[in-house]
């Protein structure tokens, strides 16, 4: 018998749980506990309260769910410098 193929849903972050769980509200309004995969912990991606993140789910249950991937904000860095900006510091570069 083939494996279920898994579901996938993206949500916001709303509550940092212990052991790298996260409470996430999905776009359709439920709201699960996830874990992290293991490729971002592997690759040191955090994942903070507020960011949008695409869960993956088995059909089977419905209430739990890996967090797959950190959807990048469209905000810049800093709110206050413009972009293409030169660092601060002054005119001269230390070297």
């Amino acid at each position: 018998m083939a494996k279920e193929e898994l579901i996938q849903f993206e949500g916001l972050v709303t509550e940092i749980l212990p052991d790298a769980r996260y409470r996430v509200q999905l776009d359709a309004g439920h709201e699960i506990v996830a874990y992290t995969a293991g490729k971002m912990k592997k690759n040191r991606i955090k994942t903070l309260a507020g960011d949008r993140v695409t869960i993956e789910m088995s059909p089977y249950d419905l209430e739990k769910g890996r967090l797959i991937f950190r959807h990048k904000d469209e905000r810049p860095s800093s709110p206050g410098a413009p972009r293409g900006a030169p660092p601060r510091g002054g005119q001269f570069r230390r070297r």
